[in-house]
């Protein structure tokens, strides 16, 4: 009798699996990651369990139902969860929504899952939310490392910046301190340990990134949007990567107007600039660096661009320069990351980044943000 059931119940989600995925879909779609999701991305493993129970319920005895599983389809499952942004308990609540919808089926056609019916279902299906939970738990942890490793990076690479800006203003201090010109040791002592510590901070976050080199995952950000005057902000970053410019060499030059407020997390931001400053100066030895900005063509959003008139970048680099470890190989130094983090920091507000660029004529780096709802501009001209 048992094994009656058993071959019933097997019979029954082979010949009725399509409606049982369409009733289990219309009750996965209530968890929050699965609403969006379109049926394939959805189903992900499900048929292929479905099957793996049919021949687990047919096999007759635990022996044979370990044989009957297809290896690696549920720890698969549970990766696909983690891209599709699920939160465990919604990989465990897929499951067993599965399982409910198999014993209304049995019900339906008056099949009883007790004894060893209920054993089978429960050694198939709990072993599937078992594998699937540890293979989300072990990408999750992963994924939250390399994160962190990268963030880590992000702002190792950034600190490069100011670091060379006070290198080079202890540089031209140091020259216009001539020795005739200082009046006690201290002072040239102090400038001495200046250098010091300026090239062991150089050295410890070339370090960092260095040991940071192989990673491969996009950064997690949290973002702490207000509105501020931007005008401020650029013109403390003139001031500050004037001495990486060179004095009289390459002009820094801010053309947002002083009453322009953004909606954005100004410390990103802060960072989105100074890199794209600092690869405008790299590409213009002489010339001028313009930053701008100004409002976009929709309702709310900011434009704002970096534009210099230097050498230009090759076409063949201009459709990989926001690319990770992405450098030109002619510029000694480079890592690759600072338009990477532009990229990242921009996509993180929901914004685009864009690049036109012409050899010989300069390049103009434009990036978007979209406004706050509600913070329709008017305040920007």
């Amino acid at each position: 009798m048992t094994i009656g059931i058993l071959d019933e119940l097997a019979r029954l989600l082979d010949q009725e699996r399509d409606d049982l995925l369409t009733r289990w879909r219309d009750q996965i779609r209530t968890l929050p990651s699965a609403r969006d999701l379109d049926t394939p991305t959805l189903n992900d493993h499900i048929p292929y369990l479905l099957a793996e129970l049919e021949m687990a319920l047919r096999s007759g005895s635990d022996e044979t139902i370990a044989e009957a599983l297809l290896d690696g389809s549920p720890p698969a499952h549970g990766l696909q969860r983690v891209k599709d942004t699920f939160d465990i308990e919604e990989v465990v609540a897929e499951y067993n929504i599965l399982r409910g919808c198999i014993h209304d089926l049995a019900d339906r056609n008056g099949l009883s899952l007790q004894g060893r019916p209920f054993h089978v279902l429960n050694l198939v299906l709990d072993g599937a939310i078992g594998s699937a939970v540890q293979a989300f738990a072990t990408q999750q942890a992963l994924e939250v490392r390399h994160r962190r490793e990268e963030y880590l990076a992000f702002v190792a690479h950034d600190l490069r910046t100011p670091l060379n800006a006070i290198s080079l203003s202890a540089r031209v201090l140091e020259r216009l301190l001539s020795p005739d010109r200082i009046e006690t040791p201290q002072a040239t002592q102090m400038l001495k340990t200046l250098n010091r510590n300026v090239q062991h901070l150089q050295t410890l976050v070339d370090k960092i990134i260095e040991e940071n080199s192989n990673l491969e995952t996009e950064v997690g950000l949290k973002l702490e949007r207000r509105e501020f005057d931007l005008w401020p902000l650029v013109e403390a970053l003139v001031h500050d990567l004037h001495p990486v410019a060179g004095t009289g060499t390459t002009r820094l030059t801010n053309a947002v107007p002083e009453d322009f407020v953004v909606y954005a997390d100004a410390s990103l931001l802060r960072r989105v600039f100074q890199n794209l400053i600092a690869n405008a100066i790299s590409y213009t030895p002489r010339g001028e660096v313009v930053v701008g900005a100004r409002q976009g063509s929709e309702p709310g959003t900011t434009e704002c661009f970096v534009r210099d008139n230097g050498e230009g970048i090759p076409e063949d680099r201009s459709q990989m320069v926001f690319d990770k470890y992405e450098s030109d190989l002619e510029k000694p130094g480079g890592l690759g990351l600072g338009l990477a983090i532009v990229k990242t920091f921009v996509e993180a507000h929901d914004g685009t980044v864009t690049l036109e660029t012409e050899l010989g004529v300069g390049s103009t780096f434009r990036f978007t943000l979209p406004g706050q709802r509600g913070f329709g501009g008017d305040r920007q001209h």
